[in-house]
């Protein structure tokens, strides 16, 4: 079986994107590999957190990738700051990654842009932390968005010269990205992808959104000024919706664009809000659960973090032996 990593941040209120472009996926495929799901606290507090806020929203998200299918029988679910190697091996991986490939991370760049000079040196070294993520359990595939296959192909990068400089030590990881959903735009602005960390209460749809909630969010979604409901991807906003409804109905593109045939928006806007609050129904309900009983959480964690341990320890030994430490 092919060891799979996939890590979330714990950074805001998790959405249909994540869900749908990501989660469900994990979910889906967990059997066929052996998989390491990662809530990515340390990733997180490269921009500024609230101490309690972050503590939140990291359970929050452990309950929601057990709630969304995600079987601790059968996939490790672990807490990134519970197993040290992560860091540890991210200060190796700093001595050996050239500044000028951190310099070309598209995602840096974008985000120095707002920040200016408040930009964290965590934030810069972002891909070096993610690139110990992924080569500390020898991954073989890494399910990621688009906007983040830059990170995993500088992972591969520096496995390759971490491997000439040392000898043979990395197994060279593969991005993997989903052919639909990958990229759930945001309700407010399609041409943005959906966000965790964008302020906005309209910009997405969130796993734990009531009904109400779901429906409002909906209904003001942005379209566009044409008529027509139909999959053309030069109309990014009905496009973004449409494959949403997709997603969660399983139905196929001609039979939803024969469904809405001479309809307005306000009718697909409807179904759409149905269909979503449908799907997030169970999931809901699971999580409702799962955090009424605390202490299964936390075993669940824990046991995860120790397996997680066990496996990044070997790897993290021998680098270690490799460039003269301990």
């Amino acid at each position: 079986m092919k060891r799979i990593f996939s890590g979330i941040q714990p950074s805001g209120n998790t959405h249909i994107g994540n869900l749908l472009g990501a989660i469900r996926h994990w979910a889906a495929h967990q059997a066929e590999n052996d998989n390491l799901f990662c809530i990515v606290d340390l990733h997180a507090i490269t921009t500024p957190k609230d101490p309690a806020t972050l503590k939140t929203h990291t359970r929050e998200v452990a309950g929601l990738l057990i709630a969304a299918g995600i079987s601790p029988e059968q996939s490790t679910v672990f807490v990134q700051s519970h197993v040290s190697a992560h860091a540890e091996l991210a200060w190796v991986l700093n001595c050996v990654i050239p500044m000028g490939w951190m310099s070309r991370m598209t995602q840096y760049k974008d985000k120095a842009k707002k920040q200016k000079e408040s930009v964290s040196v965590g934030l810069f070294d972002y891909p070096a932390l993610m690139a110990a993520d992924i080569l500390l359990y020898q991954t073989h595939l890494v399910p990621v968005g688009d906007d983040q296959k830059q990170h995993v192909e500088l992972a591969r990068d520096a496995a390759q010269r971490f491997n000439n400089l040392y000898g043979q030590t990395f197994t060279l990881p593969e991005p993997v990205i989903a052919a639909l959903g990958a990229r759930i735009m945001g309700l407010d602005d399609p041409t943005q992808k959906m966000s965790k960390s964008n302020p906005k209460p309209e910009h997405a749809v969130f796993l734990l959104d009531p009904p109400d909630a779901v429906r409002a969010k909906i209904m003001r979604a942005k379209t566009d000024s044409l008529t027509g409901i139909r999959f053309d991807a030069s109309r990014p906003a009905i496009y973004n919706l449409l494959t949403m409804y997709e997603l969660v109905t399983g139905m196929g593109r001609p039979e939803i664009e024969a469904r809405f045939e001479g309809k307005g928006y306000g009718d697909f806007k409807r179904e759409l809000a149905e269909a979503l609050i449908e799907h997030l129904r169970p999931l809901q309900a699971r999580y409702a659960d799962l955090m009424t009983d605390p202490a299964t959480l936390d075993g669940i964690l824990h046991k995860g973090a120790t397996k997680a341990r066990s496996l990044a320890e070997p790897t993290l030994q021998d680098v270690k032996r490799k460039v003269g430490l301990g």
